[in-house]
């Protein structure tokens, strides 16, 4: 006979439920801290060559100041999330923005090249940190059925911060009482004002319990994807995708998470849980979200090159014409929060969200360097709407399906994903790009001149007299346009995917309402 108890009152065991002033509070604290972690990544898309000429840096070095940051950002991103699950999530996401404060401060006053590079890296870990943990927080204080309401505030600023960098880094560059090092700087008020306002704001109970860190699972982890990612973003550049660099990258980073995977299948408290991915939501949410970084990021960190060269733009310009993809994720991912939130279903909105992509990135699959900015201010928008209202949803889904002690490792897998998803993507995509115009500027100018605008060098309009302007101009319009094509089967598989994914009702309860009451019918005897 089992005996019954009365079930536990979530409110006794973890105390008072914040109210949504002070989730409003608190959720000022994650949005800076988050908006200037995004930022981090793509403020300095626009003021690279100036960075490069001022600290006489070299083409490889132009690639890994951004590289850097994406590697330990997306690499640290499981790490983060299993810590969540053990330790004060106050405290860690206050470190993580600590660490972005002193790889900004490194970097805004660097000498070279190389402690850039250092202080990238650093940044890196910190933005992976508050990018795994600001979800995760939300979820820790929010019920899920509530959830939507404020999740598609954080997918506006994720959009806001990705897109809205390059224009900010134009700004700075083209101010001239401030200049590059600004975009590094920028962010450190900001940071230790998120600091300043969660430590005022955020009141989460800390579990007290034995921790213990699987340290050999995380730096297995972290190098295999590592070792994926420097292939990635240095295959069809520095070395052909077919040679013996590919193969033996390739081959050392799949080893790497093969054995990764056994140490986690074994250890007592694993990174990346195993037994998560037997949970189909989960899983499928994983896999969308690959797509959906490979798409969205592979495709968009493009279109600023294109309104460059193709258009003929100047950074500022290029930056404020991405203003009509952030409109339209603002308002779709606010829109949709507030009807998942009022009517508690959210599976119709992935679905209309992984559509309107797919949409979003055939149309963006015909510009041309003769598109007028009207059209392609609605295209724009048109992916944008639909990005708003995939993304953050997929974590919603994931969120609501698991169980509260796994919250921290099911937010950080879809984002770790993601992200990977988002590097392999840029990597992958322009290498198509480059050769795409490598092939298309020998068809057009002859093999002579595909050196001057292939892969390695990007053409100096100012330089190119008024026949060959036109010529550069239509191939990088063509290229970008095709860059799209290609990524439109990818968003459509996403379509496929979310498909399959079985809507069930959203919890009423915070998850860490929902871990008391786990854990107090856990502890219920049975006789």
């Amino acid at each position: 006979m089992t005996a019954t108890a009365p079930p536990a009152d979530p409110a006794e065991v973890v105390g008072t439920r914040m109210s949504r002033r002070e989730v409003l509070q608190a959720l000022s604290g994650l949005m800076v801290g988050m908006f200037v972690s995004i930022l981090a990544s793509t403020v300095v898309a626009n003021a690279l060559p100036r960075i490069i000429a001022d600290l006489q840096g070299s083409q490889t070095v132009y690639t890994w100041i951004v590289t850097s940051e994406l590697l330990a950002m997306t690499a640290t991103v499981p790490l983060w999330g299993k810590m969540a699950d053990l330790y004060s999530k106050k405290l860690l996401i206050q470190l993580s923005l600590g660490l972005f404060v002193v790889g900004s401060l490194i970097a805004g006053f660097t000498p070279n090249v190389e402690v850039l590079l250092v202080s990238r890296v650093v940044q890196g870990i910190g933005a992976g940190g508050m990018t795994a943990l600001a979800t995760i927080v939300m979820a820790a204080m929010i019920p899920p059925r509530e959830l939507g309401r404020y999740a598609g505030i954080f997918g506006a600023v994720f959009g806001v911060g990705t897109i809205a960098g390059p224009l900010i880094g134009g700004l700075l560059v083209d101010t001239s009482w401030l200049g590059w090092r600004w975009c590094f700087l920028i962010g450190v008020p900001f940071s230790i004002l998120s600091i300043v306002l969660l430590q005022r704001t955020l009141h989460l109970p800390v579990v007290r319990r034995t921790v213990k860190i699987d340290w050999l699972g995380a730096v297995l982890i972290t190098s295999g994807v590592s070792t994926l990612l420097i292939w990635s973003s240095l295959a069809g550049n520095k070395f052909a995708w077919t040679s013996g660099w590919t193969a033996a990258m390739v081959t050392g980073g799949v080893v790497l998470l093969a054995l990764a995977v056994l140490v986690e299948s074994r250890a007592a408290e694993p990174i990346v849980p195993l037994d998560i991915f037997r949970n189909r939501t989960v899983s499928l949410a994983t896999v969308a979200s690959v797509l959906v970084g490979v798409a969205m990021f592979g495709g968009t960190v493009f279109l600023s090159q294109y309104f460059q060269i193709s258009l003929g733009k100047s950074p500022t310009v290029a930056g404020l014409m991405s203003l009509p993809m952030i409109f339209g994720l603002l308002v779709s991912s606010t829109i949709a929060g507030q009807l998942i939130t009022k009517f508690g279903r959210w599976k119709a909105y992935l679905v209309a969200g992984a559509a309107v992509m797919t949409v979003g990135m055939l149309l963006l699959g015909t510009i041309d360097a003769r598109t007028s900015v009207v059209v392609l201010s609605i295209y724009m928008a048109v992916l944008g709407i639909g990005v708003g209202m995939l993304m953050q949803n997929l974590v919603l889904a994931a969120q609501n399906d698991v169980p509260a002690h796994e919250l921290g490792a099911a937010t950080s897998v879809l984002t770790f994903f993601r992200s990977m998803g988002g590097a392999i993507g840029v990597s992958a995509l322009g290498a198509v790009l480059a050769n795409r115009v490598t092939s298309l500027m020998t068809e057009k100018l002859g093999p002579a001149a595909a050196t001057g605008g292939g892969s390695a060098e990007v053409p100096d309009l100012s330089t190119l007299p008024e026949p060959v302007l036109r010529i550069v101009q239509d191939v990088y319009g063509i290229a970008t346009a095709d860059l799209f094509l290609v990524g439109a089967p990818i968003a459509a598989l996403a379509l496929v995917v979310v498909l399959f994914i079985k809507e069930k009702p959203l919890h009423t309860l915070s998850g860490d309402e929902r871990r008391a009451q786990e854990e107090a019918a856990a502890q219920v005897p049975v006789h």
